[in-house]
């Protein structure tokens, strides 16, 4: 079913085989796995990994903290992402495949570009979120921890249906994961690269195959999910610890847990699938229609991607979506996932909350969620029903912490 040259095609015979035996395992662990428990790690069962919701002990740790030293000037927090999938696509109709199956205008990537794009069934709903970047000899994909098998299973069908040349290999846990968030991420990582490497003319979202410490086989994507600057970091899982260990030696670095990347990507208005998006919620019900280019791009005119007549018309334009996700602030307490929205009369439901917290950084309590699309619109005003009594709310703009992606300076 997956067509390739023989050493790619030997790798998709492997990864096939291994798919199949993942999923009834008992929790997998990360190469970081002791490390977190030395580093104080309270470590809780995530998409099938055993991870640190937060650090026990030090004078940083807890999510408030953890939270708040990610978003301080010149320090950079580090999280172990490796639960994610990591996926290379190769084969000469590598971008064509992936364009039938993602909403984004991936032949048009230039190599070493990235972006974020979803994956969509043949509804139109998302099964999952990716970061994808042209790799140059491949497509690099990165997917969710918690989707990765579905996704996988999902692709070899779609694999099966596509007439040309294409395959998967994944990666499994051969490969490890590490995020470096913050504005101090660029100065910790650039000493652990090539001295020749110019880090200031790397933006955002783009990524590189690179030596990390010395090691080889390593992939630096300057890219990440709580609004700050920062790298996801792949590296092979014998030297995860080392290149680990050689990042937190930097005292601007600190652990940092499940738990305040939860309220850091909140904060910047992301969204985390399962809460957020889901396999009954469109790009433009979820407002990422962005996602598949602008007014009169390819992808819009063309669709192409499985569900594409439900989101868009012949000419290209969004079609009207019953609901859409708002931010909302205001509220006295924190409104959780499931808490119902009403009008600002408090007597007709128009949605509900899909993520909520307290914001470290605003101080207060924000939510992002679902309401009717005529009750969209930033400054309507609503009731949220906490704990069975009403509290005022307004719907308002996203993101609620304003974020500082990387610029190439001109």
């Amino acid at each position: 079913t997956t067509l390739g040259g023989s050493s790619t095609a030997a790798t998709c015979a492997v990864a096939k085989r291994t798919l199949a035996a993942v999923a009834d395992e008992p929790l997998r662990k990360t190469a970081l796995n002791d490390l977190h428990k030395e580093l104080g790690g309270d470590m809780v069962p995530f998409a099938g990994y055993e991870l640190p919701v937060l650090y026990k002990g030090g004078d940083n740790a807890g999510v408030m903290k953890e939270h708040l030293w990610c978003r301080a000037d010149g320090k950079a927090s580090l999280f172990d992402v490796s639960h994610m999938g990591q996926i290379r696509w190769h084969g000469k109709d590598r971008a064509a495949f992936l364009e039938k199956i993602v909403v984004g205008d991936i032949a048009g990537l230039a190599p070493g570009s990235g972006c974020l794009s979803l994956i969509t069934n043949e509804k139109g709903g998302i099964i999952d979120d990716t970061v994808i970047t042209n790799a140059g000899d491949y497509i690099y994909m990165v997917v969710n921890g918690a989707c990765k098998l579905n996704d996988m299973e999902h692709f070899e069908e779609q694999m099966k249906a596509f007439g040309g040349q294409v395959c998967m290999e994944y990666l499994e846990d051969d490969m490890q994961l590490l995020a470096l968030q913050g504005t101090g991420a660029a100065e910790v990582v650039k000493k652990l690269l090539p001295g020749d490497f110019d880090l200031t003319k790397m933006a955002f979202m783009t990524g590189v195959d690179i030596t990390v410490d010395g090691i080889e086989g390593c992939r630096l994507t300057r890219c990440g999910y709580t609004g700050e600057d920062g790298f996801e970091i792949a590296m092979p899982a014998e030297h995860a610890v080392s290149i680990a260990l050689k990042l937190l030696e930097d005292p601007a670095v600190n652990p940092t847990g499940l738990g305040a990347r939860d309220s850091l990507r909140l904060e910047a208005g992301l969204c985390l699938y399962g809460n957020d998006l889901d396999q009954e919620t469109t790009p433009t019900m979820g407002t990422l229609g962005w996602t598949m280019g602008g007014p009169g791009s390819r992808r819009r005119v063309e669709g192409g991607f499985l569900g594409a007549e439900h989101i868009l018309t012949p000419e290209g334009k969004f079609r009207k979506v019953p609901k859409k996700r708002v931010g909302i602030k205001g509220m006295k307490a924190p409104a959780r996932d499931h808490t119902e929205i009403y009008d600002a009369a408090g007597e007709t439901k128009i949605g509900e909350v899909t993520s909520g917290t307290f914001s470290p950084c605003l101080k207060a309590p924000i939510a992002m969620g679902y309401v009717e699309t005529k009750n969209a619109k930033v400054g309507t005003e609503v009731m949220l029903k906490i704990r069975n009594k009403m509290q005022a709310a307004e719907i308002v703009k996203m993101p609620f912490v304003e974020s500082r992606y990387y610029r190439v300076p001109e």
